[in-house]
């Protein structure tokens, strides 16, 4: 049977202290952020004892429950990154709007006829309902 290993966090200012105890051994070190620190407890860990041989426990403030909580925020949460700038166009003018509607695909447009149709359509004032009841 295997003795686990213990890996207690500490942070200090910027920094994570990290101590590995296990096998009547102690060995520290320190690393820039928890995801950092967590890997310099693997390299700690390879030093004491052979890492098929090995069950690591990883303690925040004495709490693996915190400690994963720490390290998951760390791994899934995205870097603060400065938003997009978009340069003007080369020429300085604005792009003009030419229609409203975007361009029907190829293949998709309705035959000639029918479009003819509905132009002519659009044309004609629809008649209401109360100008057809005063010219009859």
């Amino acid at each position: 049977m295997t003795e686990p290993i213990t890996a207690s966090y500490v942070q200090e200012d910027d920094d994570w202290k990290v101590t590995v105890s296990g096998s009547g051994k102690e060995l520290t070190g320190r690393a820039p952020g928890i995801i950092a620190a967590r890997d310099r407890a693997d390299q700690l860990v390879e030093k004491l004892s052979p890492p098929e041989r090995s069950t690591v426990v990883h303690l925040l403030n004495g709490s693996a429950l915190e400690f994963t909580a720490a390290y998951m925020t760390a791994r899934l949460t995205l870097p603060e990154i400065e938003p997009l700038v978009v340069p003007p166009p080369a020429n300085g003018k604005a792009k003009e709007k030419t229609s409203a509607k975007p361009p029907v695909p190829q293949g998709k447009e309705l035959p000639k006829a029918v479009d003819e149709a509905k132009s002519t359509k659009k044309a004609e004032p629809a008649k209401t309902p109360a100008k057809a009841a005063q010219t009859s």
